[in-house]
């Protein structure tokens, strides 16, 4: 799905709203359970790679190499704002806006120094929101953040017509085996 310069917000709305109602998500929706099936059903690892945040670089980055595409995201900012990131990051992969971007940056020299530029194929940068690309990959992450809190709250009201008292724990204290303390939910964490 590529966007067309001068499409009416009406048709990329609904195409993007298609795209999204077509996509398989985990409920409780977690954003690296989804970005892992989305990998598994490409046929190609997608990795998350946290970065420190530099000033004049994109706070999110897509780069595409030979084996990998990589998701760089800002570490020290709050984790709502890496999921939104991270989603924004996928929709460009979702919408094939990977295929057609410009191919290496700077930001990926500075960010991922490791890498040598004859491994990059493709960069996407999460900076300006007014061009076709960026504007349809914002709407998308956002599609997919309303899509999973409505499956979410579906997955929430049958368990609580199934078992009102196991519904009342899980309005208090999230999905059975997700305590706020455990492992799995370290990145949540905020420090000091």
């Amino acid at each position: 799905m590529r966007v067309r310069s001068g499409l009416s917000s009406k048709d990329l709305w609904q195409r993007c709203r298609r795209l999204v109602d077509d996509l398989d998500l985990p409920t409780p929706f977690d954003t690296a359970t989804f970005i892992g099936m989305l990998a598994q059903a490409r046929g190609r690892p997608i990795e998350l790679v946290p970065v420190a945040a530099r000033p004049h670089l994109p706070c999110g980055l897509l780069v595409t190499t030979d084996r990998a595409d990589r998701i760089l995201f800002p570490a020290d900012t709050t984790p709502l704002h890496q999921q939104h990131i991270q989603l924004h990051e996928v929709a460009h992969l979702l919408c094939g806006h990977h295929e057609t971007s410009p191919a290496v940056s700077s930001a990926v020299e500075v960010l991922l120094p490791h890498l040598p530029p004859s491994l990059v194929q493709r960069v996407l940068g999460r900076t300006v929101y007014s061009e076709p690309q960026e504007e349809e990959a914002e709407l998308v992450a956002s599609l997919i953040l309303s899509r999973a809190a409505r499956l979410d709250r579906a997955g929430h009201a049958k368990a609580s017509s199934a078992d009102p008292e196991q519904a009342r724990l899980h309005s208090l204290f999230g999905p059975r085996g997700q305590h706020r303390d455990s492992p799995r939910n370290a990145h949540r964490r905020r420090h000091p």
